[in-house]
């Protein structure tokens, strides 16, 4: 019964893992924690503990490309993954054509019921692509389905003064950063790229 019973908590994990659809297996044991931006340095051993996930608080890392944001945010949900929650991994471009098919079909309300189950979603590439109109609507009201209930990433290569250039709108603007932000954990992901950091390595050997 003990053998069956580790058998199914270990399917349970991977089934989670698999559902999540992680860009890849990046796990926090693997992060060079002295190679990260102070700020994360700092911040990390609080955050790795998970309890922003129990207490609804999102977490924003924002900094340029290349050192490490995707890699820490697929690391909290794999560990969240392992200890028994739901967790959806996506970038903000994929999200957006979901939302624009399922507008257009006619499903937005289960798209939405079925959005605000997951206890962790991970928002990647945030800064990428901007939007139109509509789009920044549908994104807007999709995250603020979650708001103060349920957890959220974003990682994001722009500063909240820019995301205005993503979204258009000066208002709609001031909205999501004040609902996204809102208690929640700024993690300043600004730094040496860790690709360029390996590029020169290469070079100089």
């Amino acid at each position: 019964m003990e053998r069956e019973y580790e058998a199914r908590t270990e399917n349970r994990k991977k089934s989670a893992i698999r559902q999540a659809e992680f860009p890849s297996r990046m796990y926090l044991t693997d992060l060079k924690k002295d190679q990260l931006p102070k700020d994360a340095q700092q911040k990390l051993p609080l955050l790795e503990r998970l309890d922003f996930i129990s207490s609804g608080q999102n977490i924003v890392l924002a900094g340029n490309p290349g050192t490490g944001k995707t890699h820490i945010a697929v690391g909290f949900g794999l560990k969240a993954c392992i200890q028994g929650y739901k967790v959806l991994f996506t970038t903000v471009h994929r999200l957006l054509t979901q939302l624009r098919e399922s507008h257009s079909q006619r499903t937005l309300r289960t798209l939405e019921a079925k959005f605000e189950k997951w206890d962790l979603v991970i928002c990647d590439e945030f800064g990428y692509v901007s939007f139109d109109r509509e789009g920044s609507e549908l994104l807007f009201n999709h995250l603020s389905l979650r708001t103060g209930r349920k957890s959220t990433i974003i990682t994001t290569n722009l500063g909240f003064e820019r995301w205005e250039e993503i979204f258009g709108d000066p208002v709609l603007t001031a909205a999501l950063v004040d609902r996204l932000t809102h208690k929640a954990y700024l993690v300043n992901m600004n730094g040496e790229s860790y690709r360029l950091k390996e590029t020169k390595q290469m070079n100089a050997k």
